[in-house]
């Protein structure tokens, strides 16, 4: 029985779609891995390399992290998919408070489109912006006296944010053909793959440092250790869900009156997913894009108050420690009402005919869930930010490489598992088609044997 499923499986059209689809996203992961190397026209490669050396430990190593090791080598994708990010932050705040974005909102499919061609065009203006600090930080630095651009003054400004906003809007839209034409979400996958390339350095740094005696072996089984933990308490509580009882009103069949069978309303833990965490990181990591690039000499204007706050909102400060956990909270709130309607729920279950025991329905069971999730939401976001911020602690003080930190495990971990319910859901799907049409036939051909007699 097995094998004949597992033949049907793979004769059929839907797992051929799946396989396409899996190698698509590969495809795109190799095409961004191949623009992490492409540097922007007009720099020193080397000398950029050795300048990023010197911030080594900074909030830099976070931001490089996120692109995919392209920051370090000043690559076209070195802004990676953060000013899409940040500006996607910007358009879902104005479609929750601005009128007229809530009524664009409500105009279903068109209505999705014209916000996502807005975000393009405020990533745009981001990425610009972002570019143009990177671009006038670069230009005067140099290494033991070798220039790390090889072009100077307006020239090098106006090539390196070009090359830098193109690379981030091929970013954007590479994300969109992921989206459509691969699997998962096209922009979380992007980050993971940019975490994912680093882990083989991290752990071949981590070797190298145990080899040398900076970490004990005891200190290298306590990190394994610590990292499966993570892993295991990250599914743990992914997959954790608050059930929900909900009982149907009794059915009339003849002269009796039925009871129908109770069933259930899962809520995650954790609605918001990675977001909460890639968005906070995401507003942190602005002004350092801007003047921390390698540094900034101005101590006044506007260049100076934002190289005092990149210096401030370093890891294991405690202003950056405060602002991780408050945006992370606001976030895990704010995306869950986004994406989470328990009015629209509550409505639902009363067309449905289904009450949860002990709650009126309508507005009451709606405020019930409500109540619910608030609680349920406040857990995750506490989950999110401890998971998130006590691995930072052997980052900073025992010099453990960020690709071990709690933000990169939670993003694999996440998409992997997303990655994995949606690989099922396609076979679910086929197996579904399979039986509908196998039970066709078999009523036809009977069908047709009946006639006959």
């Amino acid at each position: 029985m097995a094998r004949e499923q597992a033949a049907a499986l793979a004769g059929s059209g839907k797992l051929q779609e799946l396989w396409s689809r899996i190698l698509f996203v590969l495809g795109a992961f190799i095409v961004y891995r191949i623009g992490t190397h492409i540097p922007v026209p007009g720099v020193d490669p080397i000398a950029i390399a050795a300048l990023f050396e010197q911030s080594r430990g900074s909030i830099l190593d976070v931001l490089n992290m996120f692109s995919g090791g392209a920051l370090s080598r000043l690559s076209i994708l070195a802004l990676g998919v953060m000013p899409y990010i940040s500006a996607s932050i910007i358009m879902q705040m104005l479609t929750a408070v601005e009128p007229r974005m809530k009524q664009v909102k409500q105009e279903g499919e068109a209505g999705r489109r014209k916000i996502q061609k807005w975000t393009r065009y405020a990533a745009v203006v981001l990425a610009t912006f972002q570019a143009f600090g990177v671009a006038s930080t670069v230009q005067g630095q140099d290494v033991g006296g070798s220039p790390v651009t090889l072009i100077g003054g307006f020239q090098f400004t106006i090539v390196c944010v070009l090359a830098l906003v193109a690379g981030t809007m091929f970013l954007v839209w590479l994300g969109e053909q992921i989206t459509d034409r691969g699997i998962g979400n096209g922009m979380s996958l992007i980050i993971f793959a940019g975490i994912v390339a680093g882990l083989p350095s991290a752990i071949a740094g981590t070797i190298e440092l145990a080899s040398s005696g900076e970490f004990s072996p005891i200190f290298v089984v306590f990190l394994l250790v610590a990292v499966v933990v993570v892993t295991a308490f990250v599914v743990f509580v992914e997959r954790g869900q608050r059930r929900l009882t909900v009982n149907y009103a009794r059915q009339q069949r003849g002269n009796k009156l039925m009871q129908a069978p109770s069933s259930y309303f899962p809520l995650k833990m954790n609605m918001a997913g990675v977001i909460p965490p890639i968005f906070a990181s995401s507003i942190i990591l602005f002004p350092a894009s801007l003047v921390g690039f390698f540094g900034s000499d101005s101590a006044t204007g506007v260049a100076g108050v934002l190289r005092d706050i990149s210096t401030k909102m370093q890891p294991g400060e405690l202003i950056y420690t405060v602002m991780y956990i408050g945006m992370i909270l606001f976030f895990a709130f704010f995306y869950t009402a986004l994406t989470f309607d328990p009015k629209e729920i509550a409505e639902n279950l009363k067309k449905q005919g289904a009450f949860v025991p002990g709650i009126r329905p309508g507005q009451q069971t709606a405020r019930y869930i409500d109540g619910v999730v608030s609680k349920l939401t406040l857990v995750g976001a506490l989950y999110l930010a401890v998971v998130c911020l006590l691995p930072e602690l052997l980052i900073v003080n025992y010099n453990v490489p960020f690709y071990f930190g709690g933000t990169s495990l939670l993003i694999i971990v996440v998409v992997i598992m997303d990655l994995m319910g949606q690989v099922q859901s396609h076979l679910m799907s086929q197996q579904y088609e399979s039986l509908m049409k196998k039970t066709n036939l078999t009523g036809k051909s009977t069908g047709g044997r009946k006639r006959r007699k």
